[in-house]
């Protein structure tokens, strides 16, 4: 039986990763690990092909070397030690792999920038011949071997980006964006990302796309790759408050409920607050934001207005703005509410992100703060581990999707006469 190369079941790993078929206690920290391992055992392989004139199991043809299996060798790097496999040759002279492995020591920051490259923009020549240059600035790599593995990062990124997504159902979408300035004296740029929790439970990444402004054409544009891809509509998408990405999700998904993040919604409430006021102020608008079901939130909403209406009006105001999409998480099932009422569930991947900043501000370049927005992007992986969709959640959700639709075609048919029938379902669009 013909032995797997380790380099494609790194491979094979990533791709289970990515689809939520592997699991991880840090997706996001997984995914680099494993891209950079990717990376350097493709360097490896094309380095050893050169060496020996040949592929893996090709005929020696009088050829003088052959392969002798592999051993392993490790890498540190912010993300931790990482493992990779190191190719042994045996009759010909191997200091070649020798002078790449050990130079990739000393370059595990490139190489965590070029494995995110990998995802968020693919790669370019250039950028392999960036990461294996000596001190010397001599390539380590032929260029062949360079234009091999360019191909193929290239080709996992169009894997990536251009695949079918009809196998996903998702239940729940999130949509976040970053701006960031990539490169010096530009403007900024938004990264735009798109992940779900599925009906099975599973968190799948679903796509990237640098170098997108946040208006509402550039995010339908986004959104509508997601579709013509195969993704259905989700019963509940999650974005933050950009105007540009709200009018999106209500053009793209009309039959699905909008829910704003919470956690951006109640930062910018907190920024309209006297320090003095800000605790009593959350704990009003956690009770409502956190209520059993939306009639209580609007409850609450009521008497959070009455209280504190005349002493912070701007606070209130914001508060009250997007309302129902701040509470549309209270139709879904209880044990889903935590997970989906924002785009960011845990703030100390927050903090990693600014120590990141301070610590690495020195390398800023398109490189480096796409590591850095890449780790904000996918920050919310670690949250869904664990999550189950029980039977009787499927049967609450189903009915959901169907009283959206059922709701939305109500919206959109031709009026014919008054009706003073109560809106049973809350209207996703903005006030």
């Amino acid at each position: 039986m013909t032995r797997v190369p380790p380099v494609e079941c790194t491979k094979a790993k990533l791709r289970n990763l990515l689809e939520g078929r592997l699991d991880s206690a840090d997706p996001r920290s997984e995914l680099v690990r494993l891209s950079v391992r990717r990376i350097v055992e493709e360097a490896l392989e094309a380095v050893t092909r050169d060496l020996l004139g040949r592929d893996h199991y090709d005929r020696r043809d009088g050829q003088a070397g052959y392969r002798n299996g592999y051993r392993e060798a490790r890498l540190r790097t912010a993300e931790g030690e990482i493992e990779f496999a190191v190719p042994q040759v045996r009759e010909i002279d191997n200091a070649a792999i020798g002078a790449v492995k050990d130079r990739l020591r000393g370059r595990t920051e490139e190489l965590e920038h070029l494995a995110l490259e990998m995802y968020a923009r693919g790669c370019s020549t250039r950028d392999i011949e960036a990461a294996f240059r000596g001190e010397d600035g001599r390539l380590l790599l032929s260029k062949t071997a360079v234009s091999e593995i360019t191909e193929a990062l290239w080709q996992e990124y169009e894997e990536f980006a251009t695949r079918d997504l009809s196998e996903y159902r998702p239940v729940h979408l999130f949509l976040d964006g970053i701006a960031e300035r990539l490169r010096p004296g530009a403007k900024r740029e938004a990264v735009l990302a798109a992940w779900a929790i599925c009906w099975d439970g599973r968190k799948v990444l679903l796509h990237l796309s640098p170098g997108t402004k946040e208006s509402t054409e550039n995010c339908k544009e986004f959104l509508n790759d997601l579709k013509r891809r195969g993704l259905i509509d989700p019963v509940l998408v999650a974005t933050d408050g950009a105007a540009g990405l709200i009018r999106a999700v209500e053009d793209c998904f009309p039959s699905s409920l909008r829910q704003r993040c919470l956690a951006h919604k109640k930062r910018n409430i907190v920024g309209k607050l006297p320090t003095e006021a800000i605790d009593e102020f959350r704990a009003a608008v956690n009770a409502a934001y956190e209520a059993p079901t939306p009639a209580m939130a609007r409850q609450l909403r009521g008497d959070l207005v009455e209280r504190f209406g005349k002493l912070y009006p701007s606070a209130v105001q914001c508060f009250e703005d997007d309302f129902e999409a701040c509470i549309a998480h209270l139709q879904c099932p209880p044990g889903h509410r935590r997970v989906i009422r924002t785009t960011n569930l845990l703030e100390r991947l927050f903090v990693e992100e600014r120590r990141r900043v301070r610590a690495a501000g020195h390398l800023f370049g398109e490189r480096a703060v796409l590591k850095l927005m890449f780790s904000a992007l996918t920050r919310a992986a670690e949250g869904w581990r664990g999550i189950a969709v029980t039977d009787f959640e499927k049967h609450q959700l189903d009915r959901l999707a169907e009283q959206l639709k059922a709701a939305h075609l109500e919206d959109t048919r031709p009026i014919t006469k008054p009706t003073s029938a109560p809106q049973t379902i809350y209207s996703r669009k903005r006030t």
